[in-house]
C-alpha cells in the first residue's frame, strides 16, 4: 500500500481531494494523562483548580483551538471549517482520561483533528498542574473511531 502523501516522484505532497465527495466525517481520539497519587488526590481536593485557573474547562478550551489549527501544526493536512469538537475529561483513578470527538462534511477525514486536539487538551492539563510535579505522564494518543470516506475504523475493546 503507497503512502498516500507521496506523489508518483515519491516526494512529499499534500492529498488532491478535488475528486473526492463530501460526507459526514467523525473521529474519536483519547489520550490519558497520569498523575502521580498525590497530584490526583490534590486535584480532588482543589475541585480541578490552580492558580491559573480551572484546570479541565482550560484543557477543554485549549484543545478546541488546537484541532481547529491542526492544518497550522500538521504538514500536508487540509483547512477544514470544523461544524463540531466536543473534548470530554474525565479522573478514573490517578488518570485524566481525555476524549475528542470531532465532526465535519468535507472531502476528508478529521483524524488527525480529534488527535490533535486530545493532545493539546493533555499538554495543557500538564502546563497547569507540573507545579505539583514533573512526574505526570501524558501516555497513550490513540484513535479510538472514525466514521465516514472509504473506510470506517472502531478499536477493539479488550
Amino acid at each position: 500500500m503507497p503512502f498516500s502523501h507521496l506523489d508518483s516522484n515519491r516526494r512529499p505532497t499534500m492529498v488532491d481531494v478535488s475528486d473526492k465527495t463530501a460526507s459526514k466525517r467523525t473521529a474519536v481520539a483519547e489520550t490519558r494523562v497520569l498523575f502521580p497519587p498525590g497530584v490526583a488526590a490534590a486535584l480532588r481536593d482543589s475541585g480541578f483548580r490552580s492558580p491559573k485557573g480551572p484546570i479541565f474547562d482550560t484543557a477543554i478550551v485549549a484543545g478546541v483551538m488546537g484541532a481547529k489549527r491542526t492544518h497550522e501544526l500538521i504538514p500536508f493536512c487540509h483547512l477544514l471549517g470544523l461544524e463540531s469538537c466536543d473534548i470530554a475529561i474525565e479522573l478514573v483513578d490517578d488518570s485524566a482520561v481525555i476524549r475528542c470527538t470531532v465532526t465535519v462534511h468535507h472531502k476528508t477525514g478529521v483524524e488527525m483533528e480529534a488527535l490533535t486536539g486530545a493532545s493539546i487538551a493533555a499538554l495543557t492539563v500538564y502546563d497547569m498542574c507540573k507545579a505539583l510535579s514533573h512526574d505526570i505522564v501524558i501516555g497513550d494518543t490513540r484513535l479510538l473511531a472514525k466514521d465516514g470516506g472509504k473506510s470506517t475504523y472502531a478499536k477493539a475493546t479488550p
